[in-house]
């Protein structure tokens, strides 16, 4: 495994240390090892094989992609990239030691004492060994994916808060991953296949009867979760993200369809589908007509939803409505705020209700629900007005995070947001007229610039400006909520939108720590002391 996933310590070391004479205890210890160790070829198909050099039957200590990783005995995967080809690292990949390397071209003058194997499609390749080598931790797991463009993080959370009230549940997700007995933080919302079989292995390992994970548009179009048996995929929405990487929406579209129709691999158990979108619809209606082994439930304010909420009542504090499902309805008060949060609690009412749990009793689990980090989080330090900290960073979530404050501020709506650099640029100019056309005041500033400059994501945002009174451009993204929360008045609200849980802003050559939520306490602390 790689990184923070525990190696076969005496398997490498076995490799590291291949001992030079016989006939002694180290190398009876070496060759004890070795008849332990795992064999390339019980991994990897002859069908899967285009061209191989050198011996199939090598003893491997474990999977890596990353030449950086590579320890004694490692298979290392050189797979194509959109920056860099995994073939230019196969050199250093041996120099640390790798035994086995498969590629999808054979590089002209390979090492020799390392076995080769060429592939047509290395991604697809590395998900089929990593299931097989961590022995199918999907088949032993009731796993649930969830997806779409807005909610994964919340569905997810809830998911797991309502299965694991006797059970351990596992998660993987944008914020951190939860393994069974550790909890890390996460590098990516849906990692590599590697990854993901490797952790799966660890929650079958650690008890686990049920894993939840955000499975998002790269994760499925470069086949991270190829082969992955879920026993319920989720679908939250679709709004234009990500066109950068996927074109057009209807190509996004079609991305995020496959986990549904069984051209990743198995066809998930339940499909749990939000018929409130017009997404949600379509796909609804494509798993009816071509899915026949799936089983279908709905979720929705649609009166022909499966799982329904029904009289709804949004405020401030919390949310309250009446919750109905096939046979059964319940009184629900969540302290979600916001209609998109209703649709979030039926999400995980209905995937919980798909694993054959009674909604009957999820009243109480979902009025006790602490809310996820950085997901419309409130921040109180003893200020006249309402801070909140969300993740929202697409022209759809920030309409909707905004209207749902509009409708329950009595003062001003103040919002303090940034488009990230290096990404879909068509997305900019409108997520500054969903922010004009709800707000009072935006202060425009930095989100992750990354590698681009602010200049040109300031020049792509001011292409959606309609008043340019009402927005204020400010390079540093401290400065800006400083400048916003001395704009502020009792009674108003100020949204904090972009990052939400992330501690860190992304530069072209650094990555500063940087947590909107301890800005706003040490902003404010300072502030009240002035005073």
């Amino acid at each position: 495994m790689i990184g923070y996933l525990v190696q076969d310590h005496a398997l490498v070391r076995a490799f590291r240390n291949r001992p030079l004479h016989r006939r002694t205890g180290e190398y009876l210890e070496f060759n004890r090892a070795f008849k332990m160790a795992p064999i390339l070829s019980d991994y990897i198909s002859e069908d899967e094989i285009l061209a191989a050099k050198g011996r199939l039957d090598c003893p491997i200590s474990g999977l890596v992609m990353d030449s950086r990783r590579v320890v004694p005995g490692n298979l290392f995967f050189a797979l194509p990239g959109r920056r860099a080809d995994g073939v230019s690292f196969i050199d250093e990949a041996v120099s640390r030691g790798a035994s086995a390397v498969v590629a999808q071209r054979m590089p002209s003058h390979p090492p020799v004492r390392v076995t080769f194997v060429q592939v047509a499609d290395a991604r697809a390749v590395l998900a089929r060994v990593a299931q097989r080598y961590y022995k199918f931790p999907d088949r032993d797991l009731s796993v649930v994916g969830v997806t779409g463009t807005n909610g994964k993080t919340t569905v997810s959370y809830l998911i797991r808060h309502l299965l694991n009230g006797s059970e351990r549940v596992g998660l993987l997700g944008t914020i951190s991953y939860d393994l069974g007995v550790r909890t890390v933080p996460s590098f990516r919302t849906t990692p590599e296949s590697i990854d993901i079989f490797g952790m799966l292995a660890q929650m079958r390992d650690a008890g686990c009867r049920h894993a939840v994970m955000e499975v998002s548009s790269h994760g499925i179009a470069q086949q991270r979760v190829l082969g992955l048996r879920f026993g319920v995929a989720v679908f939250t929405n679709l709004t234009q993200d990500h066109l950068d990487f996927h074109g057009t929406l209807e190509s996004y579209f079609d991305v995020k369809t496959r986990l549904f129709t069984g051209s990743l691999g198995p066809v998930p158990g339940v499909a749990v589908v939000n018929l409130d979108d017009a997404h949600g619809e379509r796909l609804a209606a494509k798993i009816a007509a071509e899915v026949p082994s799936a089983r279908l439930v709905t979720f929705g304010e649609n009166p022909i939803a499966d799982v329904r909420a029904q009289d709804v009542v949004l405020n401030f504090r919390d949310t309250a409505f009446r919750l109905a499902w096939p046979g059964g309805a319940a009184s629900v008060a969540s302290p979600l705020i916001g209609r998109y949060n209703v649709s979030n609690v039926l999400a995980a009412v209905a995937a919980a209700w798909a694993l054959g749990r009674d909604p009957a009793v999820f009243s109480e689990r979902i009025r006790i629900f602490k809310g996820v980090p950085g997901r419309m989080e409130r921040i109180e330090e003893g200020q006249a007005f309402n801070v909140l900290v969300d993740y929202a960073h697409t022209d759809d979530a920030l309409r909707n995070a905004l209207g749902m404050l509009r409708a329950i501020t009595p003062g001003r709506l103040l919002v303090v947001f940034g488009c990230g650099g290096n990404r879909d640029r068509t997305k900019r100019p409108r997520m500054v007229r969903a922010v004009q056309e709800v707000a009072d005041h935006a202060f425009a500033t930095a989100d992750n610039p990354r590698g681009e400059q602010l200049e040109k994501i300031f020049a792509d945002m001011r292409e959606g400006v309609v008043d340019p009174s009402k927005v204020t451009w400010v390079d540093d993204r401290r400065r800006a909520i400083s400048l916003a929360l001395d704009s502020a008045r009792a009674g108003d609200s100020l949204l904090i939108a972009g990052k939400g849980h992330e501690g860190y802003q992304e530069f072209a050559d650094t990555v500063i720590p940087f947590d909107d939520r301890q800005v706003v306490r040490e902003l404010i602390a300072v502030k009240t002391l002035r005073s």
